[in-house]
């Protein structure tokens, strides 16, 4: 697999981005939660991605030799490290879609025809 590059992940950004305005112009609700759902994916969604791209990186400085040893550079690793935490706290998001979700299901099959209410 070739190594990733600035532009690929750039890309990847102009993606979400185009995402977030997409949502900004209130597309269907069903329409909506099915995009972002790959997004919040319980085991591959962003928050987890990114916690462990987060840790990766502090491990890549903390083994790398050329990086000298010093209080500073260890708090930066274990602010990285803090953060990735913080991000995978944020994998539960998947059940907010999910509640989101069935609140829209039962709110569309509601409106359903005035014989059926």
């Amino acid at each position: 697999m070739p190594a990733p590059t600035p532009d690929t992940l750039r890309t990847l950004t102009e993606s979400l981005s185009d995402v977030t305005e997409y949502l900004r112009e209130y597309p269907d609700p069903a329409e909506a939660l099915a995009l972002v759902e790959p997004l919040l994916d319980e085991y591959t969604g962003l928050p987890v991605q990114l916690a462990d791209t987060l840790r990766a990186l502090a491990r890549t400085v903390q083994e790398h030799q050329a990086i000298p040893r010093s209080a500073h550079v260890n708090l930066l690793i274990a602010e990285l490290r803090s953060a990735a935490w913080e991000q995978t706290d944020q994998h539960s998001l998947h059940y907010v879609l999910d509640e989101l979700r069935a609140l829209y299901d039962d709110a569309e099959s509601e409106q359903g025809c005035s014989r059926c209410r």
